[in-house]
């Protein structure tokens, strides 16, 4: 499927709120994209392509560790994957409980990408990964109700206490399925308070945006 194929109009009709975000991964440096002026968290990054910005972003952009590790960029510290971090900021009740949370959170196979790009709708020129929307819940349940109006297949939401990037930028790219979870959980989204509470986000992988 190429971005010719792909007619994002429709779109307009659920009148959203912030202008849904197309992601692509690239191995190698891509061409006719602006490069990331800063360094930010990748949340942060989701956020700027939402107000209008078009860029790409490497491993030396990135200010948080959760962003490239999920996207097999770099490994992380030990003191993340032990535990010690997560229990220390009191989002886990110990190490064993933050341990976990590397145990089951999706991430891509180091290798497979080195650079992120992000644009709004308005300005994408390339073929989307995956598509990240934000919604009020009554524009939500139209577009997982397209989900599964053919298939009658369940409705199923992922997420995690941390590592919330994990379930818009990887889980929905490895899995081929769709995910959606409600704005103000996980910790590090809702400490930066870069989204509105209450809201629907939606991630949806290129081969299900028809």
């Amino acid at each position: 499927m190429s971005l010719k194929e792909i007619d994002f109009n429709i779109l307009d009709k659920l009148e959203l709120e912030f202008e849904p975000v197309a992601v692509k991964y690239f191995s190698r440096e891509p061409e006719g994209i602006p490069s990331l002026d800063g360094k930010m968290a990748l949340c942060e990054m989701l956020k700027r392509a939402q107000s209008g910005a078009l860029f790409y972003a490497g491993r030396e952009n990135h200010t948080c560790e959760a962003g490239p590790y999920i996207l097999g960029l770099k490994e992380i510290e030990k003191q993340f994957i032990s535990g010690e971090f997560g229990a220390g900021l009191g989002v886990f009740k110990d190490q064993r409980a933050a341990s976990r949370l590397y145990h089951y959170t999706p991430r891509i196979s180091p290798g497979v990408l080195n650079y992120v790009a992000l644009a709004p709708l308005g300005k994408l020129n390339f073929d989307p990964d995956i598509l990240i929307i934000l919604a009020k819940t009554s524009q939500a349940e139209v577009i997982l109700r397209a989900m599964s109006y053919e298939s009658g297949e369940m409705w199923m939401s992922r997420y995690s206490a941390a590592i919330g990037c994990a379930w818009l930028f990887a889980q929905p790219y490895l899995s081929g399925a769709i995910n959606y979870f409600t704005t103000g959980f996980g910790f590090g989204m809702r400490r930066r308070r870069l989204f509105p509470e209450r809201r629907q986000f939606i991630a949806v992988p290129l081969d299900r945006i028809p």
